[in-house]
């Protein structure tokens, strides 16, 4: 049976998550349509809202504690992945800068990492708190990714280049030129230790000494032959702040050397989110992209996550998509999502699915 739970205005405000009570399916604006049976055996098992002006950016699972991490567009949420009960609210009142969070990391020593949209990062653990400026040598306010290498130094992606920070010394270090462009969202970390950025101009890639980029001319995302019309909101080559739409006149665009997410394989291969280019895989060679045509939800792809099984979820503009390296399954806002724009993508060890959305999250199992 799929719950339905709405989070009070009140408990965001005083920073404790509380349910406002089960709503009947479908009974109102504040859940999604009923969901029906998926055509295979994968299907939105709960459903849980988090206010119908609110987004779901990213989620975090801590394996550690058996919890999961909700940042949204008015602070986090701590959720008892057993029991599904809301553990924490935090916002600015407990200790985070800010309260849009668009990036979570849950680093090897249990400290939880926030990238804010223009608050900078903040680390949590036990109780304590503490929040990085550009003051400390954090490269910008708009924090959007985050990745840990296995030797221990973290990266943080920002709208202004990247970080290196070293645990152990505290110390800073920003990467700005060497990037294919200095926005970037998406921070992976491969078997050989070296770390990957998906930015607004390409992806690149920095292995500890040598710095290389790859963009579409080099096969980054699929050709738009659905002949999309092309955006140029975008911060490439200057200093403008700017938004997050991927619409021009109401429908979809294409954007081919944006990358919004990246993540890698065990085996090396490196997989890219694109804007209408769909989802692009690097062998090491070259460049392989899925898109609508061939089972994708969609072809802006805003997240993605890999299970221990091997199968891949991606998080598009048009639903969520499970792939399994043969067959496809989507499932989209009447099969019990609160949005079909996914812009947050999670599995636990126990390859349980979590997905964010405007308005709550959903677990899909079978």
């Amino acid at each position: 049976m799929i719950r339905f739970l709405k989070i009070c205005a009140a408990a965001l405000l005083s920073g404790v998550l509380s349910s406002c009570g089960q709503a009947q399916q479908a009974a109102s604006s504040d859940v999604p349509a009923a969901a029906a049976e998926a055509p295979s055996q994968y299907r939105v098992l709960e459903s849980f809202g988090v206010g119908d002006d609110v987004y779901v950016r990213s989620l975090a699972v801590d394996a550690a504690n058996n919890t999961l991490w909700v940042g949204t567009s008015v602070g986090v949420h701590e959720v008892e992945l057993d029991t599904r009960e809301p553990l924490n609210t935090f916002t600015r009142e407990q200790g985070l800068a800010n309260e849009y969070v668009f990036a979570m990391l849950v680093d090897r020593s249990g400290h939880k990492w926030f990238g804010t949209n223009g608050g900078g990062v903040t680390r949590y653990k036990d109780g304590a708190w503490k929040t990085f400026f550009p003051m400390h040598g954090l490269a910008d306010y708009w924090v959007y990714s985050f990745g840990q290498q296995a030797s221990g130094p973290l990266w943080i992606g920002t709208w202004y280049g990247v970080n290196r920070y070293d645990p152990a010394s505290g110390e800073f270090t920003k990467y700005v030129k060497e990037l294919v462009n200095e926005w970037v969202y998406g921070v992976a970390v491969d078997p050989e230790d070296r770390v990957w950025f998906a930015t607004e101009g390409g992806v690149s890639r920095y292995d500890g000494s040598q710095w290389q980029s790859w963009t579409h001319q080099d096969g980054l995302g699929a050709p738009n032959t659905d002949n999309l019309p092309i955006s140029l909101n975008s911060g490439l080559g200057t200093r403008s702040r700017h938004d997050l739409s991927v619409l021009v006149g109401g429908e979809a665009s294409y954007n081919p050397n944006y990358a919004f997410c990246i993540e890698a394989e065990p085996d090396g291969d490196i997989w890219v989110g694109t804007w209408g280019g769909g989802v692009s895989r690097f062998d090491g060679k070259k460049w392989t992209s899925y898109t609508a045509a061939d089972g994708l939800a969609g072809n802006i792809v805003f997240s993605m996550a890999r299970g221990q099984d091997g199968v891949w979820w991606f998080g598009t503009n048009n639903g969520v998509s499970r792939y399994d390296g043969k067959q496809w399954q989507t499932l989209r806002r009447g099969d019990g999502l609160f949005g079909d724009s996914v812009y947050a993508v999670a599995v636990t060890p126990d390859n349980e699915v979590w997905v964010g959305t405007k308005r709550g999250v959903a677990r899909i199992g079978r």
